[in-house]
């Protein structure tokens, strides 16, 4: 009896023990450790809970950086990394972020939108966990998530999930997709408590023009676009003729009035600003690609791609040189100063002027870490 009751402990002290190492291995990173270093122009750091008092101390909770021009004027939200394996919504915020001067109005950059998706990544997509690129001061180690907040944080998945605005039925996965969660609840889900804090970011701040940048799969219809909320089309029109001067193609898409949750339209809808989202194409998501490793989110290049697109099966060009990041990245910054500077044509006494952002050509011929300061 004694024997079987030493090997009873044996074997439990055994499974605790694995069962630790475990929980180390798969625990998730905190937001804290995600890195930004912003330019001199940087006049207020803050957390996103600041909006949302909820939110203090989770895993939702989420760098807010504020810049301010000498001229007064209006204010812009762009936000990265709601969906964080869309790489270039992230890294886009971070070139913004680092390299800002603005001249004229407010700049509000949240890079990390939803903090908890980047401490995981989607199950059986073989994503890796960060991507990594050569700055000037040596390598910058940028984390790759999931789309979703990690379930770590946010448990259980309803079977049906239940948006709040038009009660719309969604899989129970997208309780967690933060882009169905707007305007959000202030105590509900993690998801909800961020979205809320969000729009309360926006009202509070009296944000002019919201961007959310996003990607989405090359064989994704709605693809290199500014997808605009009903009184947000002049806005993106005169942005779009502007982005052709510079070289950069880009279709206008109506925020569809019955799909709901998202930030294109809840925003819009809930709040005065002029909202918008952008979208590029992002061959590591896509449902044609083959290896998903490092390279293909920073190269872009994939040859299974290259078979689609030569049998007319994507909505975006697609050659030999891919969909590289630093091209993403370069249409997601040259869209936030065109829209900046269409906002200022059409209210110049709320205008927003920025300074020291790269040009999309810059971008393509330097690389994305060019822009970027090195991981402490």
């Amino acid at each position: 009896m004694g024997k079987h009751r030493a090997r009873g402990i044996l074997i439990l002290a055994l499974v605790l023990f694995v069962v630790g190492v475990s929980a180390a291995r798969f625990a998730p990173e905190s937001p804290t450790g995600l890195e930004v270093y912003p330019s001199a122009s940087l006049t207020r750091r803050t957390w996103l809970s600041q909006y949302n008092p909820a939110l203090k101390g989770t895993a939702g909770d989420t760098p807010v950086l504020v810049f301010e021009g000498a001229l007064p004027g209006g204010t812009m939200l762009v936000l990265g990394g709601t969906h964080a394996d869309e790489p270039a919504g992230a890294a886009a915020a971070l070139v913004i972020a680092e390299n800002v001067s603005p001249e004229q109005g407010r700049l509000i950059v949240i890079p990390y939108a939803n903090a908890s998706g980047f401490s995981h990544t989607l199950p059986q997509e073989g994503h890796p966990s960060h991507y990594t690129l050569d700055t000037p001061g040596g390598p910058r180690r940028i984390p790759f998530g999931s789309r979703l907040t990690n379930p770590v944080h946010q448990w259980p998945d309803p079977t049906v999930y239940i948006e709040k605005v038009q009660r719309q039925k969604l899989a129970g996965t997208e309780s967690r997709n933060l882009n169905r969660a707007y305007p959000g609840e202030e105590n509900g889900s993690l998801t909800a408590k961020v979205a809320y804090a969000i729009t309360r970011l926006i009202v509070d701040e009296g944000v002019d023009v919201a961007v959310d940048l996003h990607e989405s799969s090359p064989e994704y219809p709605v693809n290199n676009a500014i997808v605009a909320h009903d009184r947000a089309m002049d806005l993106a029109a005169i942005a779009a003729v502007e982005l052709e001067y510079a070289g950069v193609s880009i279709n206008i898409e109506p925020s569809p009035v019955n799909l709901r949750g998202l930030s294109h339209r809840e925003w819009g809808d809930n709040t005065d600003t002029l909202a918008v989202l952008l979208e590029s194409p992002n061959p590591s998501q896509g449902r044609l690609r083959g290896t998903t490793d490092e390279r293909l989110v920073v190269e872009g290049i994939d040859p299974m791609y290259l078979k689609a697109s030569l049998r007319g099966r994507l909505y975006v060009p697609y050659t030999e040189e891919g969909a590289p990041l630093a091209m993403r990245v370069g249409r997601h910054v040259a869209s936030v100063e065109a829209l900046a500077w269409s906002h200022t044509m059409l209210s110049p006494d709320r205008g927003i002027v920025l300074g020291g952002l790269p040009t999309y050509s810059e971008l393509l011929e330097n690389g994305v870490g060019a822009y970027l300061k090195p991981s402490r």
